[in-house]
């Protein structure tokens, strides 16, 4: 797995504080990051009960239930799906190829991840959440 530095972020965090929510987040991220956190967005979406969460963590994109499941965001120079470290392990063969660091999946701001792979790690992070809720 090739590590990469995080760099600067393109995100309405400039200026006047977090974002409230992901539209004001989105509104300070340029094209063609803009289209991709809406792509990405959407499968997250898609993989998610139905009750799931928007919210604005870390000054970041994430979705909750039953506690916080992943988190996304558009830097200068990429593009970031933060499914945590633990489903990164899970994966870590079908991620082969993708830039990773802790926790961290590293994208072309440009290109989002394979629509198959993100509901995946999805999936896995509310499997995670389930059963840890059930303990």
């Amino acid at each position: 797995m090739k590590k990469v530095k995080s760099g600067k972020r393109n995100s309405a965090e400039k200026g006047t504080g977090a974002p409230k929510d992901f539209d004001e987040y989105l509104a300070g991220v340029p094209e063609p990051a803009r289209g991709t956190l809406n792509r990405i967005r959407a499968v997250i979406r898609s993989a998610m009960p139905a009750d799931a969460a928007e919210a604005i963590s870390y000054g970041i994109p994430a979705f909750k239930y039953k506690g916080s499941l992943v988190w996304y965001a558009a830097f200068s120079n990429h593009c970031s799906l933060f499914p945590t470290a633990s489903v990164l392990e899970a994966f870590k063969n079908e991620l082969k190829g993708f830039s990773t660091s802790k926790g961290t999946i590293h994208f072309p701001t440009d290109k989002p991840l394979p629509t198959a792979l993100v509901k995946k790690l999805v999936r896995a992070r509310v499997a995670q959440n389930e059963s840890k809720k059930r303990n």
